[in-house]
């Protein structure tokens, strides 16, 4: 089995993370102690509610720098939801706020123009994530597919390089992320059947 650190930041229920991971068999270790995640080879940092948040939960319990030496190690990284917008500079969720700086580019709001197209904020339900090209979580999704989002900012790279995959939402928006040891998915893969289910399974998978 392989073994995955789950990262828990103390903002949401990581229940179902937890249960995709072991579906796909993952042997999970989730943990709040930074100790655990500086010595992970394998990282699963999910994230759910406001980005400042979540920076802060993981600032409060020692895990912001945890995360950053395992990273840096050579650690692989997958952040889900508000876990991949972490990855990134700067947030700009109720004001500004840094990020793990890890990738290049902001965090922004959905423009309110989408609510006169007729599209709800937040974007949530099923939509469809089509890959821009080869990457460690395609096997298996050569052609895409349908995952679950839930969220009402998305990711802005500053290099179109660290885009994986896209989704329309009233705009071409990334929804999954690529840079040498880092993935993230904005969509939410314990919550999105098959599709979730095998883009968890690649990584447990990949060998850069």
């Amino acid at each position: 089995m392989t073994e995955v650190v789950l990262i828990d930041a103390g903002t949401g229920n990581l229940r179902s993370v937890h249960k995709a991971l072991e579906a796909v068999g993952a042997q999970v270790q989730r943990t709040d102690d930074p100790g655990q995640v500086r010595q992970g080879s394998r990282l699963v940092l999910p994230g759910v509610g406001a980005f400042g948040d979540f920076m802060a939960g993981l600032r409060q319990r020692g895990l912001e720098d945890a995360v950053l030496e395992a990273v840096h190690r050579g650690a692989l990284l997958l952040g889900i939801c508000v876990g991949m917008q972490a990855l990134f500079e700067i947030g700009e969720e109720m004001g500004q706020h840094q990020g793990l700086g890890l990738l290049p580019g902001r965090v922004v709001a959905f423009p309110e123009t989408l609510r006169a197209q007729g599209l709800k904020i937040p974007h949530t339900g099923w939509n469809f994530v089509e890959w821009a090209r080869p990457n460690p979580l395609r096997p298996g999704l050569e052609s895409g597919g349908y995952a679950y989002f839930n969220h009402s900012f998305y990711c802005l790279p500053d290099s179109a390089e660290d885009v994986i995959g896209y989704t329309n939402y009233g705009l071409r928006f990334a929804s999954a992320v690529w840079r040498d040891n880092l993935l993230g998915v904005q969509f939410h893969p314990e919550k999105s059947q098959r599709v979730g289910l095998q883009v968890l399974a690649n990584f447990l998978s990949w060998q850069p």
